[in-house]
């Protein structure tokens, strides 16, 4: 299948009329936002519990880093040879079928990203709460969704700069508590060495399980695909970003098990859920967890802006091919999708309100793995099928990378279905759902040209 077979507009240039494009450092700052949520600073706890051993715990995260590689390798060749924004809805629509395409674009378009960004923004105003006791969670968190959808809806310009500016402070804080962890923190009876036993942790069905959890603390390594048609150069950019994001983000990721594990007793950490929070405490006093709650709720803030940049992208684009939704690729005079980005607002002050974003969280769990897992499985098709199509970025280590990918994310699928099978399977039903709307809306894709509406 060619681009133009795919069936959705054979465009692959950066926005036309937008402004500057999106540089290969803000694509990253992207990534590295999007991955660092509050999974790594809660998930030590449970992993600790079952695998008390500094060694196995590290080499678990550092697995569950090369996995993610895996699939930045494989979405950089998809990224590179169709450069247009929206992800999976791009990547499965021109590896299979439109129709395919649209099943992942409904679900991200519609709560796939909205559920994040309200878990998030209360998440941030929980850590708020805890630096300031009174403040009230529910309007902190709506505040912040409001203050940074603002940031979005002035243009690619501002918004590069709100996200390179909000993710280095990330970064520099967490380097600061670090630094302050492994000075400061007393240091504790623990080996990161391997020794006598390790083998049996790292073969056992809790590890196995632990790297389902870690995974999902890496989930967001694919974040700059969902804006290639705005960067500049996307064949050499997209690539950069995604594998220098996803490595920053492997480092920090076991820097911090490292200083948990470093300055807190096992004991303190084992089944706790905010171990943050808990060595926090053991390095800095009592202070400690206001120290972190700030810490996390800045983070957060980068966090939230990604995911409001990124996922109306996907909007945008199906906007662009189906008729029905063209109202959703209209951007403004400063290139922002304005119609998208303010559905998405809507939709995550909704989940806000009715406080239903775990739940659907839960049950979107399942469709998004098995739209990675296709999109992934996606570049071993297009090889046997177009073997000529143009590939400015082959997939390093293929077919062993796609291969290793693939598995774990099979295993993923496997867990929830047996853990969560009334989740996993209405997850699938909100896939089929969009089907139907599929059927009823889709029309003669929309040309090119038509792809840079102006208000």
């Amino acid at each position: 299948m060619t681009a133009s077979d795919a069936g959705t507009a054979p465009w692959t240039g950066r926005l036309t009329g937008s402004g500057p494009g999106v540089s290969a450092l803000v694509a990253t700052a992207i990534v590295v936002a999007d991955m660092i949520g509050v999974g790594v600073f809660t998930s030590l706890g449970f992993q600790v519990k079952d695998i008390p051993s500094g060694f196995s715990i590290l080499l678990l995260w550092t697995v569950g880093g090369i996995v993610a590689l895996c699939g930045v390798f494989s979405y950089s060749e998809l990224g590179a040879m169709f450069p247009r924004s929206s992800g999976e809805y791009n990547f499965l629509g021109r590896a299979y079928h439109p129709a395919f395409g649209f099943l992942a674009g409904w679900v991200s378009a519609t709560v796939g990203f909205a559920a994040p960004v309200a878990l998030a923004a209360m998440a941030f105003g929980e850590y708020a709460k805890s630096v300031i006791p009174d403040l009230p969670p529910i309007p902190l968190a709506l505040g912040v969704v409001w203050l940074v959808s603002i940031v979005q809806l002035t243009g690619v310009r501002h918004s590069s700069t709100f996200q390179l500016i909000s993710t280095i402070l990330k970064v520099v804080l967490i380097v600061a508590f670090l630094v302050a962890g492994f000075i400061i923190g007393a240091p504790q009876p623990i080996a990161f060495t391997p020794q006598p036993g390790d083998l049996a942790h790292i073969v056992s069905a809790p590890f196995a399980i632990g790297l389902v959890f870690v995974m999902y603390s890496f989930s967001g390594w694919n974040a700059a695909t969902y804006i290639i048609g705005e960067m500049n150069t996307p064949q050499q950019s997209l690539p950069r970003a995604l594998l220098a994001g996803t490595l920053i983000v492997l480092v920090l990721y076991v820097a911090l098990n490292a200083v948990f594990l470093y300055s807190t007793p096992v004991g303190a950490l084992a089944g706790q859920l905010d171990v943050a929070s808990v060595a926090g405490t053991a390095i800095f006093g009592s202070l400690g967890g206001r120290i972190v709650g700030a810490m996390i709720c800045v983070g957060l803030i980068s966090s939230i802006s990604a995911m409001m940049w990124i996922g109306p992208r996907v909007m945008m684009t199906m906007g662009e091919d189906i008729p029905a939704l063209r109202v959703f690729s209209k951007r403004s005079v400063s290139g922002a999708p304005a119609y998208a980005i303010l559905f998405q607002l809507a939709v995550a002050t909704l989940l806000l309100f009715t406080r239903s974003f775990e739940a659907v969280l839960d049950f979107i769990q399942f469709a998004l793995l098995f739209c990675s897992f296709f999109t992934v499985a996606g570049v071993i098709k297009l090889r046997i099928t177009d073997p000529d199509l143009p590939r400015p970025y082959r997939a390093w280590g293929y077919p062993f990378t796609p291969l290793v990918f693939l598995l774990v994310t099979a295993f993923m699928m496997y867990y929830l279905l047996t853990e969560r099978p009334v989740q996993s399977l209405s997850g699938m039903l909100v896939m089929v759902s969009g089907l139907l709307i599929y059927a009823v809306f889709r029309r003669r894709p929309v040309a090119a040209g038509n792809s840079s509406h102006r208000e």
